[in-house]
């Protein structure tokens, strides 16, 4: 979490007055807990960790599949 923070404040000062920069932490948010494996996890992500597995080669075309299906 600590490193997500860090990583969010590093963009937003880059971004700072443009209006894409809301968008950001949501996206990043999905990377970092459905997408990129965590050392202190052995290598799973923190959804595969609570049971939730991502099927597919490409798990962000499978994140947004499923998510234009339940909309």
């Amino acid at each position: 979490m600590e490193r997500m923070n860090g990583e969010i404040r590093d963009r937003e000062k880059t971004m700072r007055g443009q209006e894409e920069t809301h968008r950001y932490p949501q996206g990043y948010q999905l990377y970092h807990n459905y997408i990129r494996p965590h050392e202190a996890l052995d290598g799973k992500t923190p959804s595969e960790t609570c049971g939730i597995v991502i099927e597919g080669q490409n798990k962000w075309k499978t994140l947004i599949q499923n998510a234009s299906k339940s909309a």
